[in-house]
C-alpha cells in the first residue's frame, strides 16, 4: 500500500492547497471563501450547484513559487531485574545541535512555534472559575447564560489561535523517482512495525558479577516502543512520516531529512549525515519470547563457572537465548540512539532505504 499524498491540509479556520503552480491558501465557510494562491487572490461563492468565482486584485506583481520544497558471536546483553551495575547511557546530544545550512530556516520555524504559550488552557480554566462564582453568588441567568457565551466564544477564538500560532506546516510535492524512494522507506518501515518486539535501548555496561546475570558478559536496560505514521504535534504536512520514539526524543522520517523531535526543541539530521548500523545481538530474554524471535541457546538464570545451574539457588530457572537485530542510527551532529528487533534482517531493507534517500538529497 503507498504512504498518501495529500494535496490540502487544513489548520484552523485556513486550508492549504498544493498544485502545479505552487502553494495556495484560503479561508471561509461553507459557500463562500476567499483566497490566495500562485495565479493570485480570489473569492468563491455559491452552493447547491450554482458557484461563482472571481479573481481580485493584487497589490503586488505575482512571483513564481516553487512546488516542490517543503512549506516552510558477541557477548551477550541481559537485561538485570535491579539496576545495581555500572551502565552507559546511550543517547543523542542536544537537538539545538542537530542543524545545517539547508534546514536553518526550517528550525527557526519549528522550534519558534512550540516556544509559543498557548491560549486554551488559561482561558478555559478562567472561564470555567468565573461561570462558577456567578453560579455561587446566583446571578440572574439572562448574565450567566450571556457570560457562558462569551466563555464559549473565548475557548473557540483560542483554539483556532493556538492552532494558528503554533502549528507550521510543511507541504511536498515529491518526483516520481523521489516518491518510489520514499514509498520504499515506508515498505522498509512496515517491517520493522510488523516485528513482535521492538525496544530502545537506554543504557549498556559490562557485568562485574556473571554469575548472578545469567552468564551475561554486558548489561543493557531497555524499554517497549511501539513505532507509528504520525506527524509531530503542531505540525501539518500532506504525507504519512513514520515515527520511532527515542527515549525523551521522537525521529520522525520526514521525505527530504530526519527532523528530531523533543520537548525542548526540534533538530534536524540530513540524510546523507544519517549512519545507519546493523548488528545481531544474542540476547538472554527473561520474559516471554517474541513471537518472531530466533532461540538459539539456554542458559541458567544463576549460573556455575562451568556454565551449568548453580545449586545454591532454589529459583534458579532456565532462559532462553535469542537472536534479536541492533540498528545504530548516529550523525556527526549528535544523534545517537539503539533501536532493537526481535526479528532478524528486518533491517536490511530500512538501511538500504536509507542509502536511497541520501542519493536523492546528493542529487538534488
Amino acid at each position: 500500500m503507498g504512504f498518501y499524498l495529500r494535496k490540502s491540509l487544513r489548520v484552523g479556520p485556513l486550508r492549504f492547497n498544493l498544485s502545479k503552480s505552487g502553494v495556495g491558501v484560503s479561508a471561509g465557510v461553507r459557500g463562500l471563501r476567499l483566497g490566495s494562491g500562485p495565479r493570485g487572490n480570489y473569492v468563491h461563492m455559491g452552493r447547491y450547484g450554482v458557484y461563482y468565482r472571481a479573481t481580485l486584485p493584487s497589490g503586488s506583481p505575482r512571483t513564481h513559487q516553487p512546488a516542490a520544497t517543503p512549506f516552510s558471536s558477541e557477548p551477550t546483553p541481559f537485561e538485570p531485574a535491579a539496576d545495581r551495575e555500572s551502565l552507559t547511557e546511550i543517547e543523542s546530544g542536544e537537538v539545538t545541535a542537530m542543524r545545517d545550512s539547508s534546514s536553518a530556516a526550517l528550525l527557526d520555524e519549528l522550534n519558534s512555534k512550540r516556544k509559543k504559550k498557548r491560549l486554551l488552557p488559561g482561558l478555559g480554566i478562567a472561564g470555567a472559575l468565573f461561570l462558577a462564582l456567578m453560579v455561587g453568588t446566583n446571578s440572574p441567568a439572562w448574565l450567566t447564560g450571556a457570560v457562558l457565551l462569551v466563555a464559549i466564544a473565548a475557548v473557540v477564538f483560542a483554539y483556532f489561535y493556538d492552532q494558528m500560532s503554533k502549528t507550521a506546516v510543511l507541504l511536498y510535492e515529491i518526483e516520481s523517482e523521489s516518491q518510489k524512494d520514499y514509498q520504499f522507506l515506508h515498505d522498509a518501515f512496515d517491517q520493522l512495525r510488523s516485528c513482535c518486539g521492538a525496544w530502545h535501548i537506554e543504557a549498556q555496561g559490562d557485568t562485574k558479577d556473571r554469575k548472578r546475570h545469567a552468564g551475561a558478559t554486558s548489561l543493557v536496560r531497555k524499554s517497549a516502543i511501539s513505532l507509528s505514521k504520525n506527524p509531530p504535534k503542531f505540525v501539518k504536512t500532506n504525507v504519512e512520516v513514520p515515527a520511532i520514539p527515542a527515549g525523551r526524543q521522537v525521529l520522525h522520517f520526514f521525505p527530504d531529512r530526519l527532523l528530531v523531535f523533543e520537548p525542548n526543541g526540534v533538530g534536524a539530521v540530513n540524510y546523507n549525515d544519517l549512519l545507519v548500523e546493523r548488528q545481531q545481538t544474542r540476547f538472554i530474554e527473561e520474559g516471554q519470547v517474541p513471537g518472531d524471535a530466533r532461540v538459539v541457546d539456554r542458559t541458567w538464570r544463576y549460573v556455575n563457572k562451568k556454565g551449568g545451574p548453580d545449586r545454591r539457588f532454589k529459583d534458579n530457572r532456565e532462559l532462553p537465548i535469542t537472536l534479536y537485530e541492533d540498528i545504530h542510527l548516529r550523525s556527526h551532529t549528535g544523534l545517537n540512539e539503539l533501536i532493537q528487533f526481535s526479528k532478524l534482517g528486518v533491517g536490511e531493507a530500512f538501511e538500504s532505504a536509507i542509502h536511497k534517500l541520501r542519493r536523492q538529497v546528493e542529487k538534488h
